[in-house]
């Protein structure tokens, strides 16, 4: 793949790491607003990142448009502030693949921006898609995937538990580590802490099974320290916040569907995911330990990246592309090719012979 990549932050460095420990292709253009990065080698800024290209500061400085099979975007987990970079990448015809928490599903709380996108999208020839481990997966795609064998669905209960103590500590800060209760609550209330995506989630499944969500609520609270910890944003103190535990619930009048349950914290007792179908067939599934979300973020963005070009121009969601999965180098694909070629001229040879 050659990727066009809009963020390098701590996640956006992964990403451009993974993109070459996988041997999965190489970036083609890298663009950061920050003057600390603007104008250095990509190598670097990025370990392992086998490129001289340097970091532009704006997406106008990019010339290369025509070698861009995919641009990934890690700047912003608001639509509003991303919708600029969307724009330009789009009106190019560029398939794009963004962490962008409210893009796995825009029509909750932007339809008409959604709308817009999807319109420009369409007539450019471009490809927008959300993802990432959750929302993107943990909470939406796995549980509705795992309804595939199911030939009745009543309702859905997805838990999402983590400690946190291995994150990034971007998200560390986000889900309040070291706030007291009273910084805490004045966060929650000016809605700059919060775990982005929940009722992203809870709509994607909804639209998706069918169900009309009359109303829907959603629970946060602080996690207290319960003994003093270390923590990647410094020392937090007993009954400080280790972390935010947030629920969420959507009704289908006065039947409850689904039960969105997100715990993230310093020191979290008993880490898991586990996704509950009441149906038939009735499905339990549970991951031991929960799955590493930076680790699942950089690798399921790039995997889908390398998909996205497939799907049909416009708007995408995790159900509306092709299947998303593990996207081996481009050496493990075409060795097999190569053998498989190779016996096809062996056994005309023979047959040329006899």
């Amino acid at each position: 793949m050659r990727i066009l990549h809009v963020g390098l932050g701590p996640l956006g460095k992964k990403l451009v790491h993974d993109l070459y420990d996988r041997g999965l292709g190489e970036l083609v253009g890298a663009v950061d607003v920050s003057s600390e990065l603007a104008g250095r080698k990509l190598a670097s800024v990025v370990k392992g990142a086998r490129s001289t290209l340097p970091v532009l500061p704006s997406l106008e400085r990019f010339r290369a448009w025509s070698k861009v099979d995919c641009a990934i975007v890690t700047t912003s987990s608001s639509l509003e502030r991303c919708e600029p970079t969307f724009r330009a990448l789009l009106e190019r015809g560029v398939p794009v693949v963004s962490t962008c928490e409210e893009l796995v599903w825009p029509w909750l709380r932007r339809p008409d921006l959604a709308a817009s996108l999807d319109a420009l999208a369409k007539k450019k020839g471009g490809r927008l898609l959300g993802t990432g481990v959750n929302p993107g997966f943990v909470m939406d795609a796995l549980p509705l995937f795992s309804t595939a064998v199911c030939r009745r669905v009543d309702s859905l209960h997805v838990w999402r538990i983590q400690d946190a103590r291995s994150r990034r500590v971007p998200f560390q800060q986000k889900i309040g580590v070291g706030l007291d209760q009273r910084e805490f609550l004045a966060r929650v209330h000016a809605g700059t802490l919060r775990h982005v995506g929940l009722g992203e989630s809870l709509h994607f499944l909804a639209q998706r099974l069918g169900w009309s969500i009359d109303h829907w609520d959603e629970e946060l609270s602080i996690v207290p320290a319960a003994r003093a910890l270390d923590s990647g944003v410094g020392r937090v103190a007993r009954g400080a916040g280790a972390g935010v535990r947030q629920v969420a619930h959507g009704f289908e009048g006065e039947r409850l569907r689904i039960v969105l349950e997100f715990q993230a914290a310093i020191g979290q007792k008993d880490p898991h995911d586990r996704v509950l179908v009441r149906g038939e067939p009735e499905l339990d599934l549970r991951i031991e330990g929960g799955i590493h979300g930076d680790v699942a973020t950089s690798a399921i963005t790039l995997n889908a990246a390398a998909v996205l070009p497939r799907a049909a121009p416009g708007l995408h969601d995790m159900s509306s592309v092709p299947l998303v999965h593990f996207a081996p180098a481009r050496a493990a694909v075409e060795r097999p090719a190569r053998r498989a070629a190779s016996a096809r001229r062996t056994r005309r040879g023979a047959g040329a012979g006899a």
